[in-house]
Protein backbone atom coordinates (compact mmCIF):
# COMPACT_ATOMS: atom_id res chain seq x y z
CA UNK A 1 0.00 0.00 0.00
CA UNK A 2 1.18 3.72 -0.98
CA UNK A 3 2.03 5.67 2.18
CA UNK A 4 -0.96 8.26 3.03
CA UNK A 5 0.11 11.81 1.35
CA UNK A 6 0.83 14.43 3.87
CA UNK A 7 -1.42 17.68 3.56
CA UNK A 8 0.38 21.07 3.35
CA UNK A 9 -0.34 24.50 2.85
CA UNK A 10 1.08 27.91 2.90
CA UNK A 11 -0.13 29.74 6.04
CA UNK A 12 0.29 32.78 8.25
CA UNK A 13 0.96 31.28 11.88
CA UNK A 14 0.17 33.62 15.25
CA UNK A 15 1.23 32.41 18.41
CA UNK A 16 0.40 34.08 21.47
CA UNK A 17 0.87 33.31 25.53
CA UNK A 18 0.09 35.36 28.01
CA UNK A 19 3.19 36.99 29.99
CA UNK A 20 3.48 35.63 33.63
CA UNK A 21 0.73 33.46 33.75
CA UNK A 22 2.22 30.91 36.47
CA UNK A 23 2.36 34.13 38.75
CA UNK A 24 -1.04 35.09 38.27
CA UNK A 25 -2.35 31.56 38.97
CA UNK A 26 0.01 31.60 42.17
CA UNK A 27 -1.59 34.67 43.69
CA UNK A 28 -4.97 33.69 42.76
CA UNK A 29 -5.66 30.63 40.01
CA UNK A 30 -9.70 31.19 39.68
CA UNK A 31 -9.22 35.11 38.85
CA UNK A 32 -6.38 33.98 36.67
CA UNK A 33 -8.06 31.15 34.60
CA UNK A 34 -11.32 33.30 34.29
CA UNK A 35 -8.73 36.19 33.16
CA UNK A 36 -7.49 34.53 30.66
CA UNK A 37 -10.87 32.96 29.45
CA UNK A 38 -12.21 36.32 29.17
CA UNK A 39 -9.59 37.84 27.20
CA UNK A 40 -9.90 34.71 24.92
CA UNK A 41 -13.41 34.80 24.62
CA UNK A 42 -14.29 38.43 24.72
CA UNK A 43 -10.87 39.88 22.69
CA UNK A 44 -8.87 37.00 21.02
CA UNK A 45 -11.38 34.94 18.73
CA UNK A 46 -13.76 37.83 17.58
CA UNK A 47 -10.37 39.22 16.39
CA UNK A 48 -9.70 36.56 14.99
CA UNK A 49 -12.85 35.92 13.09
CA UNK A 50 -12.96 39.41 11.81
CA UNK A 51 -9.48 38.89 10.14
CA UNK A 52 -10.53 35.80 8.35
CA UNK A 53 -8.35 33.39 10.72
CA UNK A 54 -8.99 30.32 12.62
CA UNK A 55 -8.23 29.77 16.18
CA UNK A 56 -6.58 25.98 16.08
CA UNK A 57 -5.94 25.16 19.69
CA UNK A 58 -5.27 26.54 23.25
CA UNK A 59 -2.58 25.66 25.27
CA UNK A 60 -2.86 26.19 28.67
CA UNK A 61 -1.55 30.51 28.61
CA UNK A 62 -1.07 29.92 24.73
CA UNK A 63 -2.61 30.65 21.61
CA UNK A 64 -2.26 29.07 18.17
CA UNK A 65 -3.60 30.72 15.14
CA UNK A 66 -3.79 30.28 11.55
CA UNK A 67 -4.39 33.01 8.44
CA UNK A 68 -4.51 32.72 4.94
CA UNK A 69 -2.85 36.46 4.94
CA UNK A 70 0.66 37.84 6.69
CA UNK A 71 -1.16 41.14 6.19
CA UNK A 72 -4.04 39.97 8.64
CA UNK A 73 -2.16 38.18 10.60
CA UNK A 74 -0.23 41.31 12.03
CA UNK A 75 -3.37 43.68 11.38
CA UNK A 76 -4.69 41.22 14.08
CA UNK A 77 -1.93 40.66 16.47
CA UNK A 78 -2.20 44.75 16.14
CA UNK A 79 -5.81 45.34 16.66
CA UNK A 80 -5.26 42.62 19.83
CA UNK A 81 -2.39 44.32 21.44
CA UNK A 82 -3.58 47.87 21.42
CA UNK A 83 -7.32 46.56 22.38
CA UNK A 84 -5.41 44.82 25.22
CA UNK A 85 -3.56 48.06 26.38
CA UNK A 86 -7.33 49.28 27.06
CA UNK A 87 -8.33 46.50 28.73
CA UNK A 88 -5.03 46.94 31.02
CA UNK A 89 -5.72 50.62 31.22
CA UNK A 90 -7.28 50.10 34.97
CA UNK A 91 -6.00 47.50 35.93
CA UNK A 92 -3.05 47.44 38.54
CA UNK A 93 0.32 46.61 37.55
CA UNK A 94 1.29 43.23 39.52
CA UNK A 95 -2.53 41.69 38.41
CA UNK A 96 -2.32 42.64 34.52
CA UNK A 97 -2.37 39.62 31.99
CA UNK A 98 -0.40 40.86 29.12
CA UNK A 99 0.28 39.10 25.64
CA UNK A 100 3.62 38.29 23.61
CA UNK A 101 2.81 37.54 20.22
CA UNK A 102 5.12 35.62 17.04
CA UNK A 103 4.19 35.58 13.88
CA UNK A 104 6.07 33.54 11.09
CA UNK A 105 4.96 32.50 6.81
CA UNK A 106 5.45 29.24 6.14
CA UNK A 107 4.83 25.85 4.91
CA UNK A 108 2.50 24.03 7.49
CA UNK A 109 1.27 20.37 8.00
CA UNK A 110 -2.39 19.96 8.50
CA UNK A 111 -3.39 16.62 10.70
CA UNK A 112 -6.82 16.41 12.40
CA UNK A 113 -7.45 19.61 12.76
CA UNK A 114 -4.07 20.79 14.14
CA UNK A 115 -1.16 22.33 11.91
CA UNK A 116 2.86 21.19 12.44
CA UNK A 117 5.67 22.56 10.55
CA UNK A 118 9.13 24.47 11.08
CA UNK A 119 6.99 27.48 10.10
CA UNK A 120 4.78 26.82 13.32
CA UNK A 121 8.00 26.26 15.30
CA UNK A 122 9.53 29.73 14.45
CA UNK A 123 6.31 31.59 15.25
CA UNK A 124 6.39 29.96 18.49
CA UNK A 125 9.89 31.13 19.42
CA UNK A 126 9.61 34.40 17.71
CA UNK A 127 6.64 34.54 20.71
CA UNK A 128 8.87 33.32 23.23
CA UNK A 129 11.38 36.33 22.26
CA UNK A 130 8.66 39.04 21.73
CA UNK A 131 8.21 41.61 24.70
CA UNK A 132 5.43 42.09 26.57
CA UNK A 133 2.41 43.48 24.81
CA UNK A 134 4.54 43.04 22.16
CA UNK A 135 5.08 41.47 18.47
CA UNK A 136 7.65 39.97 16.17
CA UNK A 137 8.02 39.12 13.28
CA UNK A 138 10.30 36.76 10.94
CA UNK A 139 11.82 38.37 8.00
CA UNK A 140 9.64 36.82 5.61
CA UNK A 141 6.84 38.54 7.24
CA UNK A 142 8.71 41.71 7.17
CA UNK A 143 8.89 41.60 3.26
CA UNK A 144 5.44 40.59 2.58
CA UNK A 145 3.47 43.47 4.67
CA UNK A 146 5.52 46.41 3.83
CA UNK A 147 4.49 49.72 3.43
CA UNK A 148 0.76 47.60 3.89
CA UNK A 149 0.27 48.20 7.63
CA UNK A 150 0.65 51.33 8.96
CA UNK A 151 3.28 50.78 11.99
CA UNK A 152 7.24 51.21 12.01
CA UNK A 153 9.37 48.23 12.22
CA UNK A 154 13.09 47.57 14.23
CA UNK A 155 15.50 45.32 12.96
CA UNK A 156 16.57 43.34 15.72
CA UNK A 157 19.04 41.31 13.45
CA UNK A 158 19.80 37.61 13.28
CA UNK A 159 18.60 35.54 16.15
CA UNK A 160 19.46 32.31 17.47
CA UNK A 161 16.04 30.38 18.36
CA UNK A 162 16.17 27.71 20.42
CA UNK A 163 16.30 24.29 18.76
CA UNK A 164 16.43 26.00 15.13
CA UNK A 165 19.61 25.36 13.14
CA UNK A 166 19.61 28.27 11.74
CA UNK A 167 19.37 32.00 12.65
CA UNK A 168 16.09 34.13 11.88
CA UNK A 169 16.48 37.88 11.24
CA UNK A 170 13.67 39.36 13.45
CA UNK A 171 11.61 42.56 13.54
CA UNK A 172 10.09 44.01 16.12
CA UNK A 173 6.62 46.02 15.90
CA UNK A 174 6.49 49.19 17.20
CA UNK A 175 3.23 49.93 17.80
CA UNK A 176 3.29 53.53 18.83
CA UNK A 177 4.78 54.96 15.87
CA UNK A 178 3.35 55.21 12.36
CA UNK A 179 4.96 53.40 9.71
CA UNK A 180 7.12 56.29 8.29
CA UNK A 181 6.04 57.94 5.09
CA UNK A 182 8.06 57.91 1.93
CA UNK A 183 10.40 60.94 1.69
CA UNK A 184 11.06 62.59 -1.77
CA UNK A 185 14.39 61.87 -3.14
CA UNK A 186 17.17 64.32 -1.80
CA UNK A 187 18.74 66.43 -4.43
CA UNK A 188 22.20 65.45 -5.61
CA UNK A 189 25.07 67.81 -4.60
CA UNK A 190 27.39 69.11 -7.90
CA UNK A 191 29.93 67.19 -6.73
CA UNK A 192 30.44 63.79 -6.90
CA UNK A 193 29.12 62.29 -3.90
CA UNK A 194 29.76 59.13 -1.69
CA UNK A 195 28.47 56.98 1.22
CA UNK A 196 30.74 54.49 2.39
CA UNK A 197 28.31 51.68 3.84
CA UNK A 198 29.27 49.57 7.11
CA UNK A 199 31.89 46.75 6.02
CA UNK A 200 30.63 43.17 6.97
CA UNK A 201 32.53 40.98 9.40
CA UNK A 202 32.56 37.65 7.06
CA UNK A 203 34.79 36.14 9.81
CA UNK A 204 32.31 34.59 11.91
CA UNK A 205 33.88 35.29 14.55
CA UNK A 206 31.71 38.25 16.57
CA UNK A 207 34.96 40.01 18.00
CA UNK A 208 36.42 41.10 14.42
CA UNK A 209 33.05 43.32 14.26
CA UNK A 210 35.88 46.01 15.95
CA UNK A 211 38.22 46.05 12.58
CA UNK A 212 35.49 45.65 10.44
CA UNK A 213 34.17 48.87 11.26
CA UNK A 214 37.47 50.54 11.94
CA UNK A 215 38.06 49.91 8.41
CA UNK A 216 34.76 51.53 7.18
CA UNK A 217 35.55 54.94 9.72
CA UNK A 218 39.01 54.98 7.98
CA UNK A 219 37.94 54.87 4.74
CA UNK A 220 35.60 57.28 5.43
CA UNK A 221 38.24 59.98 6.67
CA UNK A 222 40.73 59.63 4.03
CA UNK A 223 38.18 59.91 1.32
CA UNK A 224 36.45 63.35 3.16
CA UNK A 225 39.88 64.64 2.47
CA UNK A 226 39.46 65.09 -0.95
CA UNK A 227 38.23 68.52 -1.70
CA UNK A 228 36.45 67.73 -5.14
CA UNK A 229 34.17 65.14 -3.18
CA UNK A 230 30.92 65.21 -0.95
CA UNK A 231 31.47 62.47 1.54
CA UNK A 232 28.74 61.26 3.60
CA UNK A 233 29.72 61.08 7.31
CA UNK A 234 29.95 57.92 9.49
CA UNK A 235 26.73 58.52 11.39
CA UNK A 236 24.63 58.39 8.45
CA UNK A 237 25.99 55.72 6.66
CA UNK A 238 25.79 54.05 9.66
CA UNK A 239 22.96 53.25 10.11
CA UNK A 240 22.14 50.80 7.19
CA UNK A 241 24.76 48.41 9.45
CA UNK A 242 23.07 45.35 9.29
CA UNK A 243 20.56 46.24 6.94
CA UNK A 244 19.93 44.83 3.39
CA UNK A 245 19.05 47.54 1.57
CA UNK A 246 18.93 48.21 -2.08
CA UNK A 247 21.74 50.84 -3.07
CA UNK A 248 19.33 52.73 -5.23
CA UNK A 249 17.05 53.70 -2.07
CA UNK A 250 20.45 54.39 -0.20
CA UNK A 251 21.06 56.79 -2.97
CA UNK A 252 18.12 58.29 -2.61
CA UNK A 253 17.95 59.01 1.24
CA UNK A 254 21.18 59.87 1.66
CA UNK A 255 21.42 61.88 -1.67
CA UNK A 256 24.67 60.46 -3.22
CA UNK A 257 26.02 59.13 -6.58
CA UNK A 258 28.35 56.67 -5.67
CA UNK A 259 28.20 53.69 -2.94
CA UNK A 260 30.86 51.70 -1.67
CA UNK A 261 30.22 48.40 -0.11
CA UNK A 262 32.26 45.65 0.67
CA UNK A 263 33.37 42.82 3.63
CA UNK A 264 36.82 41.88 5.77
CA UNK A 265 37.42 38.45 6.30
CA UNK A 266 39.99 37.15 8.73
CA UNK A 267 41.41 33.54 8.72
CA UNK A 268 43.91 32.88 11.28
CA UNK A 269 46.92 35.58 10.38
CA UNK A 270 45.40 36.76 7.13
CA UNK A 271 43.12 39.72 6.46
CA UNK A 272 40.94 39.88 2.67
CA UNK A 273 39.41 42.98 2.28
CA UNK A 274 36.77 42.94 -1.06
CA UNK A 275 35.45 46.35 -1.83
CA UNK A 276 32.75 47.12 -4.67
CA UNK A 277 32.01 50.95 -5.70
CA UNK A 278 28.21 51.01 -7.42
CA UNK A 279 26.16 54.10 -9.03
CA UNK A 280 23.64 54.47 -6.38
CA UNK A 281 21.14 55.40 -9.35
CA UNK A 282 20.76 51.89 -11.29
CA UNK A 283 23.46 49.42 -9.39
CA UNK A 284 25.87 49.25 -11.50
CA UNK A 285 29.03 48.45 -10.99
CA UNK A 286 32.13 50.88 -10.94
CA UNK A 287 34.86 49.55 -9.55
CA UNK A 288 35.63 46.10 -7.47
CA UNK A 289 38.79 44.66 -5.95
CA UNK A 290 39.75 42.60 -2.98
CA UNK A 291 43.26 42.43 -1.14
CA UNK A 292 44.51 39.72 0.99
CA UNK A 293 47.47 40.97 3.41
CA UNK A 294 49.36 39.43 5.94
CA UNK A 295 47.81 40.29 9.60
CA UNK A 296 51.24 41.66 11.44
CA UNK A 297 50.69 45.39 12.85
CA UNK A 298 46.54 45.51 12.64
CA UNK A 299 47.15 49.40 12.43
CA UNK A 300 49.61 49.61 9.60
CA UNK A 301 47.87 47.00 8.18
CA UNK A 302 44.67 49.30 8.26
CA UNK A 303 46.24 52.33 6.67
CA UNK A 304 47.70 50.34 3.86
CA UNK A 305 44.23 48.60 3.30
CA UNK A 306 43.11 52.31 2.99
CA UNK A 307 44.84 53.95 1.05
CA UNK A 308 44.95 50.88 -1.83
CA UNK A 309 40.99 50.90 -1.74
CA UNK A 310 41.28 54.70 -1.97
CA UNK A 311 44.03 55.18 -4.70
CA UNK A 312 41.83 52.78 -6.60
CA UNK A 313 38.77 54.22 -6.12
CA UNK A 314 39.52 57.99 -7.03
CA UNK A 315 40.27 57.20 -10.79
CA UNK A 316 36.84 55.25 -10.63
CA UNK A 317 35.09 57.94 -9.61
CA UNK A 318 36.39 60.69 -12.11
CA UNK A 319 36.18 58.18 -14.91
CA UNK A 320 32.94 57.48 -14.08
CA UNK A 321 32.12 61.83 -14.12
CA UNK A 322 33.91 62.22 -17.16
CA UNK A 323 31.35 59.45 -18.85
CA UNK A 324 28.43 61.14 -17.30
CA UNK A 325 29.26 64.94 -17.82
CA UNK A 326 30.04 64.04 -21.60
CA UNK A 327 26.20 62.45 -21.79
CA UNK A 328 24.90 65.48 -20.83
CA UNK A 329 24.33 68.72 -23.44
CA UNK A 330 26.24 71.77 -22.40
CA UNK A 331 23.21 73.20 -21.46
CA UNK A 332 22.64 70.81 -18.37
CA UNK A 333 26.18 71.34 -16.93
CA UNK A 334 26.46 72.84 -13.46
CA UNK A 335 29.68 74.37 -12.19
CA UNK A 336 31.63 71.79 -10.88
CA UNK A 337 30.43 69.63 -14.74
CA UNK A 338 32.60 72.49 -16.17
CA UNK A 339 35.30 72.25 -14.33
CA UNK A 340 35.47 68.25 -14.28
CA UNK A 341 35.51 68.76 -18.11
CA UNK A 342 38.02 71.04 -18.10
CA UNK A 343 40.16 68.76 -16.16
CA UNK A 344 39.83 66.37 -18.88
CA UNK A 345 40.82 68.20 -21.49
CA UNK A 346 43.76 69.78 -19.39
CA UNK A 347 45.01 66.28 -18.86
CA UNK A 348 45.07 65.90 -22.75
CA UNK A 349 48.51 67.82 -22.14
CA UNK A 350 48.13 69.56 -25.88
CA UNK A 351 47.88 72.86 -26.84
CA UNK A 352 43.74 72.02 -28.44
CA UNK A 353 43.18 70.63 -25.00
CA UNK A 354 44.64 73.66 -23.17
CA UNK A 355 42.34 76.14 -24.89
CA UNK A 356 39.40 73.78 -24.19
CA UNK A 357 40.02 73.78 -20.89
CA UNK A 358 40.22 77.42 -20.18
CA UNK A 359 36.72 77.93 -22.15
CA UNK A 360 35.36 75.28 -19.73
CA UNK A 361 37.21 76.85 -16.33
CA UNK A 362 35.66 80.50 -17.27
CA UNK A 363 32.39 78.71 -17.82
CA UNK A 364 32.40 77.02 -14.78
CA UNK A 365 33.32 80.54 -12.81
CA UNK A 366 30.30 82.10 -14.83
CA UNK A 367 28.13 79.53 -13.64
CA UNK A 368 29.17 79.44 -9.91
CA UNK A 369 31.24 82.74 -9.01
CA UNK A 370 31.32 81.12 -5.50
CA UNK A 371 33.27 77.74 -6.18
CA UNK A 372 36.59 77.58 -6.19
CA UNK A 373 37.26 75.41 -8.65
CA UNK A 374 36.86 77.19 -11.60
CA UNK A 375 39.16 79.39 -10.73
CA UNK A 376 41.51 77.19 -9.59
CA UNK A 377 41.99 75.47 -12.67
CA UNK A 378 42.53 78.10 -14.42
CA UNK A 379 45.57 79.41 -12.37
CA UNK A 380 46.68 75.72 -12.82
CA UNK A 381 46.44 76.26 -16.88
CA UNK A 382 47.61 80.16 -17.09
Amino acid sequence: MSPKKVARRLAAILAADAVGYSRLVGQDEKSALEQFSAHLNELFVPKVKTHDGRVIKTMGDGVLVEFPSVVEALKCAIDIQRSMAKRNATVLADQRMEFRIGINSGDVVMEKGDIFGEGVNIAARLESIAEPGGISISQRVHEDVQNRVDVAFEDTGEQKLKNLSRPVRVYRVVLDRPAPRPSAALVLPDRPSLAVLPLQNMSGDPEQEYFADAMAEDLVTALSRWRSFFVIARNSSFTYKGRAVDVRRIGQELGVRYVLEGSVRKVENRVRLTAQLLEAANGTHIWAEKFDRDLVDILALQDELTQQVVSAIEPAVLNSENVRIARKGLNDYTAFDYYQRGMWHLNKVSADGYREAVALFRKAIDRDPQLPHGDVGLARIL
